[in-house]
């Protein structure tokens, strides 16, 4: 049994961060995105800050990843996937890194500037 088939067949809310790894992210149109690379923690509250989504490249060649800010994600049980109210146009354009450069998640303005393209409130406000 894969991850997302014990996901989709569990009524439990929780998952483990090691089962959202792997997991597809899909737009409302069922386009295919990319998948959860990993999920960012907040040490002090515990809470889920970022998906990080993989998007684009092969074989890990050229591959791009996207902080999506964790309240963006909607897990969609018949799809075994989380979905996204983005486009891949929109996707491309939105802040990402690549294996080369890992954005410092420290810095509160890279942080803003990520809830302020999706529309959300960042998480350390909430």
């Amino acid at each position: 049994m894969t991850a997302q088939t014990m996901a989709v067949s569990s009524k439990n809310p929780l998952i483990a961060g090691a089962r959202v790894a792997g997991t597809d992210v899909y737009n409302a149109t069922g386009d295919h995105l990319g998948e959860i690379y990993d999920v960012m923690l907040d040490k002090h509250t515990g809470k889920v800050a970022y998906a990080i989504m993989s998007f684009g490249g092969f074989l890990g060649l050229g591959e791009k990843y996207h902080p999506i800010p964790w309240s963006v994600l909607d897990y969609d049980t018949n799809r075994g996937g989380y979905v996204v109210p983005l486009t891949k146009e929109k996707l491309a354009a939105a802040p990402m890194y690549d294996s080369e450069g890992e954005p410092d998640w420290d810095d509160k303005a890279y942080g803003k500037r990520v809830h302020d393209y999706y529309g959300t409130m960042p998480y350390w406000m909430m």
